[in-house]
């Protein structure tokens, strides 16, 4: 079910905005809209500007929760929020040097591994590099040229330059080294090398020894850096748990006060005979709202008002589902469809019951039912995993349906059938003839079901006081009236009665599809609207009898798409039949029992997930689409509240 919801409004001084908050609000579960845009009608409204002052030092304390193990620690609610301010102060008075000492560490890692990847190229030169750096009279260039111009400039340029190029190091796309040249025509042997894309690379002057001694040393550096970093984490580590306790405990109450501070983002504030009142609105439970107005009827700093009438707010009421405990793994398949409208059906019991229903249906077996049941409910304990609930639910009608199949494990000597075996049960109608039993009850029960989502579907029409969708909607009563004709008029036939006369068929056939063709110029005339029909009539009649084309059609697709429950159920006993032949036991043999315990666990796997799958096929697209639009908005409270005073 969808709880009921009221919309208040809280009026008070904006210096206790604080003090509502912490004394009320957080005992309630309440959804606060935007102040401003909610109350647009109310005159000389500002918005509450206030700079979160605890935003920092939060953001301090989720940094340093982040490098301590905090499991099995439960939050102190005693502590003060000065207690809190104190203890993430004097944490990060003893941090802040540390971490400043850990940054200076990392940037100089940084920094040597520049330094490595410079040289790195170059560690086969075996001459000192310092030593290159006091040359007079002979410069040098360290850098790299593509392998395609280093062919060139052996092959026609180096024999006739005065150089010396000292390779370094190659791969397969550079060539690495250093060139030297007199140092009065460096310009013209720079300009030769230029022109063949040298890329000059600068080695800072503080090196020492050849590129090999100086790589090592900066390896041992780094190696020097890492130690220093990970020495100093130690140190922050230990400085952190010997807080542990006391760092939980103020960070939650910093991250409480915080997030009570930005109501202010929300509220909205007004001024009266020069004293300034904040006011916040928003939703609650109608209990919530109730307790809510007797908690503070003797706070005399505050005013409460609820409005009843929802069409005067201007945001829609959220939709929180509240459904026994029993259904309420089920959500999860209404809320991946979308939540209902607050005035709409909640579906979540309908979807539990048919769901489930269908399921055992179309997977009928007592044993592989009875396995499900256990896996399923062992795994929702354990994991509290909803899908994992379904399963075990819908096990127990698997494990209903292999009694009335008789069939257990596949075997279908073990029990016997209560109800009728789907291979070979048969029944004979008139005009169709011979047909399996099985599929003849899954399309009437299609039917049934169909109808039922049309009546549900006239219930959210008048919840929502909707005219066309109560009578003229393809799913309202018109359509009711058209398809329950229709259902009688097959079932008349199949059991060999007299159909009702011409007259009434007509009447029953033809008008509920002419209210249907006309279903918004009726609903306009219904509702006095002043323009009945739209201006080219010739286009809204083509359109309108296409639709009611696609309409007619779908109400047959839509029966034929039952017959899979009946399919599914003969596919299931179908595959067991053939792992029994596989095992040599359809002829009541000895079995090979891994080959029955290896095909039972197929069978559960594969065909429980397809079946699974077009069961909430039929669920969405042959029920809830009649009925369900599917565009509520879900309820987030501001506060979740576990217990209530």
């Amino acid at each position: 079910m969808i709880v009921k919801m009221k919309f208040i409004t809280i009026t008070g001084p904006r210096a206790s905005i604080d003090r509502v908050t912490d004394e009320y609000l957080a005992k309630y579960e309440v959804q606060l809209e935007n102040a401003l845009s909610e109350l647009k009608t109310v005159k000389d409204l500002g918005p509450y500007v206030e700079v979160n002052p605890y935003k920092d030092l939060m953001k301090k304390s989720e940094e340093y929760l982040s490098l301590i193990d905090t499991k099995n620690l439960q939050p102190d609610p005693s502590m003060s929020l000065d207690e809190a301010q104190k203890v993430i102060y004097d944490i990060d008075e003893k941090i802040t040097d540390l971490q400043a000492r850990r940054n200076a560490a990392s940037e100089n890692w940084k920094n040597l591994h520049t330094s490595l990847d410079l040289i790195e190229p170059f560690r086969e030169l075996t001459y000192n590099v310092h030593q290159l750096l006091n040359f007079r009279f002979v410069k040098y260039r360290f850098g790299k040229i593509s392998q395609e111009y280093f062919h060139k400039f052996e092959k026609y340029v180096y024999e006739s330059l005065d150089t010396i190029f000292y390779k370094c190091h190659v791969d397969q796309d550079y060539v690495w080294g250093v060139y030297f040249v007199p140092a009065k025509i460096k310009e013209k042997v720079d300009a030769v090398y230029s022109s063949l894309h040298f890329e000059r690379l600068y080695l800072p002057d503080d090196y020492q020894g050849t590129p090999e001694e100086a790589y090592q040393d900066i390896l041992r550096k780094i190696a020097d850096c890492e130690k220093e970093v990970v020495d100093i984490n130690e140190q922050i580590s230990a400085e952190l748990n010997k807080s542990r306790q006391e760092l939980v405990s103020a960070a939650n109450k910093i991250a409480h006060v915080s997030k009570n501070f930005d109501i202010r983002k929300l509220a909205a504030c007004t001024s009266e005979k020069g004293q300034v009142f904040f006011i916040l609105c928003g939703w609650m439970s109608e209990k919530d709202a109730y307790d809510f107005i007797k908690d503070v009827e003797k706070d005399e700093e505050l005013f409460v008002l609820i409005e009843d009438d929802h069409n005067e707010t201007f945001s829609k009421p959220p939709t929180k589902l509240k459904n026994p405990k029993v259904f309420r793994p089920f959500e999860m398949f209404i809320k991946m469809y979308g939540l209902p409208v607050y005035d709409e059906f909640d579906p979540t019991v309908f979807l539990a019951i048919t769901y489930t229903f269908i399921f055992g249906c179309m997977f009928g077996d007592a044993g592989q039912g009875i396995l499900l049941v256990i896996g399923g409910f062992l795994l929702y304990k354990f994991k509290k995993s909803n899908l994992a609930a379904i399963i075990g639910t819908a096990g127990i009608f698997s494990t209903i349906f292999g009694v009335l199949y008789g069939s257990f494990f596949g075997f279908e000597d073990v029990i016997p059938a209560l109800w009728l075996k789907p291979m070979e049960q048969v029944i004979t109608l008139p005009i169709v003839g011979t047909l399996n039993t099985v599929l003849v009850l899954a399309v009437a029960f299609g039917m049934a079901m169909i109808l039922i989502a049309m009546l549900i579907n006239i219930y959210n029409g008048i919840k929502q006081h909707n005219v066309g969708k109560i009578f003229f909607d393809s799913n309202g009563l018109s359509g009711f009236i058209f398809y329950g004709a229709l259902v009688l008029t097959v079932v008349l036939l199949m059991t060999g009665n007299t159909l009702p006369a011409a007259i009434l068929l007509i009447v029953m056939f033809v008008l509920p599809l002419v209210l249907i063709l006309f279903k918004e110029p009726l609903t306009a005339l219904v509702t006095r609207h002043a323009e009945l029909m739209p201006k080219e009539k010739g286009m809204f009649l083509v359109q309108s009898f296409f639709e009611l084309f696609e309409v007619v059609l779908s109400y047959l697709t839509n029966t034929i798409s039952f017959v899979r429950i009946g399919a599914f159920a003969l596919s299931h006993a179908g595959m067991m039949q053939v792992v029994l032949m596989l095992a040599n036991a359809e002829n009541g043999g000895s079995p090979n029992w891994p080959v029955v315990v290896i095909g039972n666990l197929f069978v559960m796997g594969m065909e429980g997930l397809i079946v699974g799958i077009h069961v909430l096929r039929l669920e969405y697209y042959e029920m809830f689409s009649r009925f369900f639009s599917g565009s509520g908005r879900e309820f987030v409270p501001y506060t979740e509240v576990k217990s209530k005073k």
